[in-house]
């Protein structure tokens, strides 16, 4: 049987399985507010990844802990966060510093390698074999990343055991690429957070609150992507998720964000996420698209889809039959408008693309919204590397050559930080830069290793055709809501709302920096992640002015939020 942990949770006990996150835990016994913010609104999981810092409460008297990021592995006690809850004291010297501070470990590996999704682990194998002295770092504390999602619960091995699907085909192709790298020798340091990087390719996180620079000879960043959001009246509620987040819960914990759930966004991970909810015993109320059906027009990319990739395709249609079979309608052409909380959960308006509003709205427990991705390339901005904007994708790609190095000397990037391209294109990816990394450092490729890096250079060629055309099949007018209410939140971490964004921009403020001065947009614990480019599509739009890598915020160091305790080497090692 699973073993079962007893947790406190504002003075109830509650009981989670052992390896699941304390989210994940919550959230199966009903609790969607995780905390209140300065102006009392409650919040709940939104991202699920550790990027929107809106899940944080305080865990054995400590404050501003991530839910989502946090692993159930003994009792714990955890209150809702409160905002300006006082902190707990601290020892200081009588100089104001922590006693003892001890100075950062310097390491210095011939490579790493900044995430541990298919991507990172990818190429840190290839280069690994290649016998290059491979370290990497991930945030999770298991590898896998959002696509290899890893099952944490500790009966994962069980099929047999009653609530918990065992490892379907996806966890164990990813659970295989981290044991063939973990038996190569690749060193993988988990709970990782790197939050610095300065020129020329230079590093600082925080590993289970100590603090460790790392100066690698050459480096690869593979940090992925989150998702948007979607700014509409209620997105910020408690109960209203990222499909990324709903997915996470389900395949590392099994457990079901709620029981009657809308999907909402557009492209197939929606569709990937209805199915897997529906074979959880979730009800689905919709799978709403904003692309139109596919027809004639879309004809010529299905078949270049079935050339490049059949497999995709095969998975593509294996979803489309489960949800169909099981009644779920799925409505083209349209999204969400708005969100309400009612007495019983969440009522959900949808409207065309064209504009027009649908009747009657849809009750549910929870909305999942997926529309669409953002590069996780913060550090690469930090390091000086060059950045072109992606107007098809609305997203700064980042400048590259054919084998990854960007315009930064031994700074290589792939995956989806450096503009989207899907797991299958970052996993052979993954071998062409690990093999360049490995020429560049002085490794000769033997005659199987060459033969490898050229079948994943094919390989990569045809995923790119299979991105472009998927691209082609899902593109839509609506690259944001249509509507922007002025007292709809922009901000959800500063809660600045669209009237107040307007206000600024009518006082004559015509530069984003102005704007967060005077607004406090951006300046939340996300770090303009969700704002951002809102932001800054409104500024370049209403001034007439193009994005670029210099129109939107610049970036900052540190890149996540750390303590001031961690930064001093005294972080919590729990």
């Amino acid at each position: 049987m699973t073993q079962t942990i007893p947790i406190q949770f504002d003075g109830e006990t509650l009981h989670a399985r052992a390896g699941e996150t304390l989210a994940a835990a919550l959230i199966a016994h009903g609790v969607q507010q995780f905390r209140t913010t300065v102006s009392g609104q409650p919040r709940g999981v939104f991202c699920g990844m550790g990027v929107c810092q809106d899940c944080l409460v305080e865990i054995d008297g400590v404050a501003n802990r991530r839910a989502c990021m946090t692993k159930i592995e003994k009792p714990v006690t955890v209150r809702r966060g409160v905002h300006a809850r006082p902190l707990p004291p601290v020892t200081a010297s009588a100089s104001g510093s922590y006693a003892g501070s001890p100075e950062p470990e310097i390491r210095e590996p011939a490579l790493l390698v900044i995430g541990a999704g298919p991507g990172g682990l990818s190429a840190a194998l290839f280069a690994q074999r290649a016998g290059v002295q491979v370290t990497v770092l991930d945030e999770r504390s298991q590898a896998g990343g959002q696509y290899y999602k890893q099952l944490g619960v500790s009966a994962s091995a069980s099929a047999s055991e009653p609530g918990i699907a065992p490892p379907d085909a996806q966890h164990r192709r990813g659970a295989a690429l981290i044991e063939s790298a973990r038996k190569a020798g690749v060193e993988i340091i988990h709970d990782a957070l790197v939050w610095g990087a300065f020129e020329p390719k230079e590093f600082i996180a925080t590993v289970r609150g100590r603090s460790i620079r790392f100066r690698p000879a050459a480096c690869i960043v593979a940090t992925g992507a989150y998702e948007r959001g979607w700014q509409v009246p209620g997105w910020t509620l408690p109960g209203v998720m990222t499909t990324g987040a709903a997915q996470t819960l389900w395949r590392t914990s099994r457990r079901l964000p709620g029981k009657r759930v809308l999907i909402a966004g557009n492209g197939p991970l929606n569709l990937q996420l209805a199915a897997e909810l529906l074979s959880g015993g979730a009800s689905v109320a919709a799978v709403v698209e904003a692309a139109p059906r596919p027809g004639l027009a879309t004809l010529g990319p299905l078949v270049t889809m079935a050339l490049a990739a059949p497999g995709l395709v095969a998975e593509g249609v294996g979803y489309s039959r489960m949800v169909k079979r099981n009644g779920v309608h799925i409505i083209n052409d349209t999204v969400i408008e708005a969100i309400e909380k009612t007495g019983s959960g969440l009522s959900v308006t949808l409207a065309r693309v064209s504009g027009e509003t649908l009747a009657p709205r849809i009750d549910v427990d929870i909305v999942c919204l997926g529309y669409g991705f953002e590069p996780a390339n913060e550090l690469l901005r930090a390091l000086g590397c060059t950045h072109d904007f992606d107007t098809d994708r609305r997203q700064l790609a980042t400048r590259r050559d054919d084998t990854g190095l960007t315009s930064v000397a031994g700074v290589y990037a792939l995956g989806d930080c450096t503009g989207l391209g899907g797991a299958k294109a970052a996993l052979a990816e993954g071998s062409v830069v690990g093999a360049a990394v490995a020429v560049s450092l002085g490794h000769a490729l033997a005659g199987p290793l060459a033969g490898e890096r050229d079948r994943a250079v094919a390989d990569l060629a045809r995923q790119r055709r299979f991105q472009q055309a998927l691209w082609t099949v899902y593109a839509s007018p609506l690259n944001a809501p249509k509507e922007r209410c002025g007292d709809t939140v922009i901000c959800r971490c500063e809660e600045v709302t669209f009237g107040e964004l307007d206000a600024a921009l009518d006082e004559g403020l015509s530069t984003v920096g102005a704007i967060k001065r005077r607004t406090r947009i951006g300046m939340g614990r996300c770090q303009g992640r969700y704002c951002a480019p809102v932001l800054d599509e409104i500024v370049c739009e209403r001034f007439g002015r193009s994005r670029d890598e210099m129109s939107g915020f610049a970036p900052r160091v540190p890149v996540k939020p750390v303590s001031i305790a961690e930064l001093a080497g005294h972080g919590d090692d729990s």
